[in-house]
């Protein structure tokens, strides 16, 4: 045997699982993630993936505002002359790396990216009305207020999200009255100009960004729905391979024994034969239940109450069907696990319980769904049960999965009730 082969080398599956099991990993979602998880965990990556972009623009401008202090002659220009202006530049730099800290946080990185943004909005301000000449409207910096205007929208593409680069320009228009700037009919072009040049921005931005969320969710979708029908297709393979092959195979079962029956004189013989037929039937019967639940073709409180009719007459029990609320199509997960506890529940109370009354209440209702089976037996200790049976813990375990909730009260000589209850659910 090569040395360089090891065991999972050559199966993909494996290594599908582990690739899956990653990215599951690394966007903190579970096995059972929704088309809804998913679309969320994908706008979270685009936001902080744009908000990082946002960091290290921010560390160009930075750097250019060192520049700016450390030039004399920049400096002055717009009035930079003092130690409260390197203050100002070091908050910057604080509140930009503490925004890099935080943008993986699903709400305070919004949050904080968006108040950082609005700093940096109102300083850029600061920085175009501040000189007395060559300041406000007529500022060469007043270009930088469609960069805001493109980050917030790429950002927030929401309206009110994108407000204050848009208030912006108005600002700076008051501000240039304010410092007693006249507006020239140049100035007031300039003022229309970029305003329209915002609201073009802010429309295709928040255009595309609409596009691109739709098309992503219905991508998800259709991954969602594929992978349902896929699931659907393989059922419907395997059931026929199991109706023509195991089915077939129990059917050829039951007709040997009839003939075998016919042939045998001693009773015990034909005893034995019985038992056998009567064994193959019911597995047969029980294979056709899950084929219908694989083809989901399945009818829960009918099978249910079929299954109690045939119980009662193999094992001569009195058990009682009863019925409540209005019947709807539940998962085949559901149905399946509801159905396996009734079988559980009735095992017990022939084998175990030596019960003669077994009431069996099947209810719907606006909650969900409750299964109640009571007998009349010799009852047990829940809290003690024997090594080797699972019985209790396989329909906990059911329960658990598909979130629902099992109650078992029971104790020596009183019987024995078991209540399960599954949430709302719809197939």
């Amino acid at each position: 045997m090569d040395s360089d082969l090891r065991p999972g080398d050559d199966h993909p599956a494996h290594d599908l699982k582990a690739r899956v099991r990653a990215v599951l990993e690394r966007r903190n979602l579970t096995d059972n993630v929704s088309a809804e998880q998913a679309a969320a965990s994908w706008e979270q990556d685009r936001f902080v993936a744009r908000a990082r972009a946002l960091f290290y623009a921010r560390m160009m401008f930075l750097t250019l505002g060192l520049l700016i202090l450390a030039v004399p002659a920049w400096s002055g220009y717009f009035g930079f002359n003092g130690p409260i202006s390197f203050l100002g530049y070091f908050a910057m730099l604080i509140y930009s790396v503490a925004n890099l800290l935080v943008i993986d946080h699903p709400k305070a990185g919004r949050w904080v990216t968006y108040l950082s943004l609005c700093f940096d909005l109102l300083i850029t301000v600061v920085l175009i009305a501040r000189p007395q000449v060559g300041g406000g409207l007529q500022s060469p910096l007043l270009a930088t207020q469609l960069l805001f205007t493109t980050l917030f929208a790429i950002l927030f593409p929401k309206p009110l999200a994108i407000l204050p680069p848009l208030l912006a320009l108005p600002i700076t228009t008051r501000l240039d009255l304010l410092l007693n700037r006249s507006v020239t009919a140049v100035e007031l072009l300039t003022l229309l100009w970029y305003l329209g040049l915002n609201f073009i921005i802010v429309y295709v931005l928040v255009y595309l960004n609409e596009r691109e969320a739709t098309a992503h969710r219905e991508v998800v979708s259709l991954q969602g729905d594929l992978k349902e029908l896929a699931v659907v297709e393989e059922r419907n393979r395997l059931a026929r391979e199991i109706h023509d092959g195991l089915g077939a195979s129990l059917s050829s079962m039951i007709i040997q024994a009839e003939y075998i029956l016919n042939l045998a004189r001693e009773d015990g013989l034909r005893t034995e034969i019985r038992e056998m037929k009567a064994t193959a039937e019911e597995s047969i019967e029980e294979l056709r239940r899950n084929l219908r639940m694989m083809r989901d073709d399945f009818e829960l409180a009918q099978g249910l109450e079929d299954y109690v009719k045939t119980f009662r007459e193999r094992t001569g029990q009195d058990i009682r069907f009863e019925r409540t609320g209005l019947t709807r199509k539940l998962p085949p997960d559901a149905q399946l696990a509801l159905f396996r506890i009734l079988q559980e529940c009735l095992s017990n109370a022939a084998k175990h319980a030596e019960a003669k009354e077994v009431q069996v209440r099947l209810d719907f209702s606006a909650e969900g769904v409750h299964l109640v089976v009571r007998d009349n037996g010799k009852g047990f200790d829940p809290g003690r049960t024997p090594r080797g049976h699972y019985g209790l813990l396989n329909m906990r375990e059911r329960a658990m999965k598909l979130g629902g909730s099992i109650v078992v009260d029971s104790a020596p000589g009183a019987g024995a009730q078991v209540a399960f209850s599954l949430p709302c659910l719809s197939a």
